[in-house]
């Protein structure tokens, strides 16, 4: 199947840096089918053949034909900007990823090529008839891992899209585009902030955590850390707009940078965590992988696991609701460089 290509396309080919883009599978649903049969698919009641489709304006008047009930410009436009992007953006060479059924995990490969379009007719479990073919790493990614702009992008309630967060994701798979962020070696702005924050005592970082707490919008956010207190040193309860609440207990470590913090460690808190509550365990620094593996163990209160730049990309975000005196006391501005 021949396509024609964008000018951002024949730019981004020539570079020879692909794209990373997310397809879902109906919630992780059909994810192992994606996986063990080698491709990714969508539906959108487009049931017909479109090896033949080489324009946005064809998938949209095919759309419509399938969908004569569908009025809305606004609904019609962004179902088919997802069937465009995943039948004619999408170049061989780009990156695939798709969350699994438990959302810690994201599976990943690579577009097989650019004929690699095809209509599936039999029944093999996935109702999805355009696939195309990818081919799967053996390897997954702990979505923890990555920045939280990583993880909100991940969270995007589409189909199909583009993951912005292109240079991480190749850096995470030991993929790094030739040439590309060097510059960031000189200048390090996470461990600037970092630097910052461990120049607070264990109290002060533990009430900037229960702040940033109130800020991501956890009510009754409280500090609670005091000698005996089972590894807990703040509490709060997120209510999302009562649809659902979670109390979450969190431990809150200043660690020195480079430092990983062990399994037994976050097994610790565990003990300290009711069954209908969560936790949580902010640090400037980072966990080993066997510590990851303890917080998400499905027979045990999850544990949430925040390391030193995923703590920047919150106070990052949340800046402006932190209060004043942490504000100057961290001595930073807004985009969080020294004042």
């Amino acid at each position: 199947m021949s396509k024609a290509m964008t000018p951002e396309q024949i730019a981004r080919f020539y570079s020879g840096i692909p794209y990373v883009y997310c397809v879902r599978a109906e919630f992780g649903t059909y994810t192992e089918h994606f996986v063990k049969g080698g491709y990714v698919a969508i539906g959108y009641g487009m049931s017909g053949d479109l090896s033949q489709v080489t324009t946005r304006e064809e998938l949209a008047a095919l759309y419509r034909a399938a969908h004569p009930d569908q009025t809305s410009n606004i609904v019609v436009g962004q179902q088919v900007g997802q069937i465009s992007r995943f039948l004619l953006e999408i170049k061989a060479g780009d990156y695939v990823i798709t969350p699994a059924a438990d959302t810690e995990w994201l599976h990943y490969g690579v577009m097989a090529d650019d004929t690699s379009y095809y209509h599936h007719a039999g029944d093999d479990g996935c109702p999805y008839r355009q696939r195309r073919k990818v081919n799967w790493s053996p390897d997954r990614l702990r979505r923890s891992d990555f920045s939280v702009p990583f993880q909100n992008t991940i969270r995007s309630s589409l189909t199909v899209f583009a993951v912005s967060q292109r240079d991480e994701f190749l850096e995470k798979i030991g993929k790094q585009a030739p040439g590309e962020r060097k510059a960031a070696a000189v200048y390090d702005p996470h461990r600037v902030v970092l630097e910052q924050v461990l120049e607070l005592d264990d109290k002060e970082f533990e009430i900037l955590i229960t702040h940033l707490l109130t800020a991501l919008g956890f009510e009754g956010s409280e500090h609670t850390g005091k000698v005996h207190d089972g590894g807990v040193d703040a509490t709060g309860e997120l209510n999302v707009a009562n649809l659902a609440k979670v109390r979450v207990f969190v431990q809150a470590k200043r660690y020195k940078l480079g430092t990983k913090i062990t399994a037994n460690v976050v097994k610790d808190l565990r003990k300290s965590i009711p069954r209908d509550g969560q936790g949580a365990f902010i640090t400037t620094a980072d966990f080993q992988t066997a510590a990851s593996d303890i917080a998400s163990d499905p027979n045990f209160p999850r544990i949430g696991l925040i390391n030193g730049n995923q703590l920047v990309d919150l106070l990052v975000e949340h800046w402006n609701d932190i209060p004043n005196e942490f504000q100057e006391r961290l001595g930073l501005r807004p985009g969080l460089v020294r004042a």
